[in-house]
């Protein structure tokens, strides 16, 4: 990783991966202003596996217009009332998994909501940032190496 003194610097927009879901390789659009982190998914469900709730869904990892999905299931962290980026208030499956970015790899809460009218499928929030001691430098993007799916979290 390239790093400022402890901090590693990221852009604007970066690859990332997650292991866990399968999910080798997506951009992610890095947002300081959003609290948590979003995944775009559909068709949510939830069913119960070993007396606990998980949740299934369609992530969406492809762009608008290469559009691609891959079914995950994820252990049910929380059910959140977020406010969208439109000020409505909607309630969000909350899901925690580990997130590859460059070569550092940590677990991150994301809400499962639609973001078919975004650009990005995925938006990384700043409590992910301060998880990982992550700065942005808004200026660029791809700052780090696309992650390297075999590499263990």
């Amino acid at each position: 990783m390239k790093t400022f003194d402890h901090l590693s610097v990221i852009g604007l927009r970066e690859w990332v991966a997650l292991p866990e879901l399968g999910i080798s390789q997506m951009i992610a659009k890095i947002d300081s202003g959003a609290k948590t982190s979003a995944l775009h998914a559909s068709n949510i469900s939830t069913f119960t596996r070993n007396n606990q709730t998980w949740v299934r869904f369609d992530a969406h990892i492809g762009s608008r217009t290469r559009q691609h999905t891959r079914t995950c299931e994820a252990l049910l962290i929380d059910l959140k009332r977020i406010k969208s980026s439109n000020g409505q208030m909607q309630e969000r499956h909350v899901i925690r998994t580990p997130l590859l970015l460059g070569d550092k790899c940590w677990d991150v809460e994301f809400t499962l909501t639609c973001r078919k009218a975004m650009r990005y499928r995925m938006l990384i929030g700043c409590t992910a940032m301060q998880d990982a001691q992550l700065v942005i430098n808004p200026g660029l993007r791809f700052v780090q190496e696309k992650p390297l799916f075999e590499t263990p979290c």
